[in-house]
């Protein structure tokens, strides 16, 4: 298998999480803490801690430390595009009912 697409099946694998999607939504609109985001998706700190280690193994989301705090944002602001595009497509399909 080529490396793009062992690496591009990671990336969907991850994506397929729902925790790991919420967390990105959130993440599109502003840095946040994992305590932060713990708060808003109403999940554990530890499940939250977790899936944002996952995003860092797959190179989606990064953080910078601010007074002893790790705040996360995407790495990259094209991932956006990528989440409004598979909503589009889901919703397509939603409303064709496949």
């Amino acid at each position: 298998m080529l490396e793009t697409h062992y690496r591009a099946s990671r990336f969907c694998r991850v994506l397929g999480n729902p925790t790991a999607y919420q967390i990105l939504k959130i993440l599109k609109k502003s840095k946040k803490t994992p305590t932060e985001l713990a708060e808003k998706i109403g999940l554990s700190l530890k499940t939250v801690s977790e899936t944002l280690r996952n995003l860092r193994q797959v190179n989606i989301v990064r953080y910078e430390t601010r007074a002893k705090n790790k705040l996360y944002f995407l790495k990259d602001v094209s991932l956006v595009q990528i989440l409004v595009n598979i909503e589009k497509y889901v919703e397509r399909m939603r409303v064709e009912k496949w």
